[in-house]
């Protein structure tokens, strides 16, 4: 019997702990010579739907058009503006005006919607699942912006990582956005210096 295909490695990374935060990743090492756009296209942003929302799998989602994309890219650093307001002195006031109208819009979309099948499970769908999802992380970046959980956000200690994550640990003294890349990455790189050989040894 043949072996089973092995499975196939999620494309975009998530568990930052907030839709949100998971979405404000999609622009890597923001900030830096490395940043790399993820949504680079509109069937990007149908893939990044496709796994972190809500839908069932193997819902197909359209590709958005452009404009859709462009906007998508926009609520993202509209969040991103919002939450580095929202942990400074400022606070969420100080988000700036045209980021905060924009989220606002977003957030009155429609969101997806439950439905309750005869089985008695729940599933998500939504007329335009793309613009829904939008509305969710929209509602939900005004959501941690506000809240006591902003305290616990963080950003990753990783060297090559600018992810924000939400520290659910008891102590909150999380450092890395993933134990599997970020911080398995680090305990190697310390290994790696502690057991190095001496020069000319």
């Amino acid at each position: 019997m043949p072996a089973a295909p092995a499975p196939t490695a999620p494309r975009f990374r998530s568990g930052a702990g907030r839709i949100c935060l998971d979405f404000m990743r999609t622009l890597r090492l923001r900030g830096t010579d490395g940043a790399t756009e993820e949504l680079d296209t509109p069937g990007a942003l149908a893939a990044w739907v496709a796994q972190l929302g809500p839908y069932p799998g193997g819902t197909a989602i359209p590709a958005p058009a452009p404009d859709e994309l462009r906007r998508a890219r926009a609520v993202r650093e509209a969040v991103h503006a919002l939450l580095t307001a929202a942990r400074s002195s400022a606070g969420p006031a100080g988000c700036p005006p045209g980021e905060r109208e924009l989220l606002n819009r977003a957030a009155a979309a429609a969101p997806p919607v439950p439905v309750l099948a005869a089985d008695g499970t729940v599933a998500w769908s939504a007329a335009d699942p793309v613009g829904a999802l939008l509305a969710d992380i929209a509602r939900d970046a005004l959501s941690l912006a506000t809240s006591p959980a902003l305290d616990r956000v963080r950003a990753c200690s990783g060297p090559h990582c600018a992810a924000w994550f939400l520290d659910t640990s008891r102590p909150g003294n999380r450092r890395w956005c993933s134990m599997e890349t970020c911080g398995n990455q680090a305990k190697k790189q310390t290994w790696r210096t502690r057991h190095a050989s001496p020069a000319g040894g």
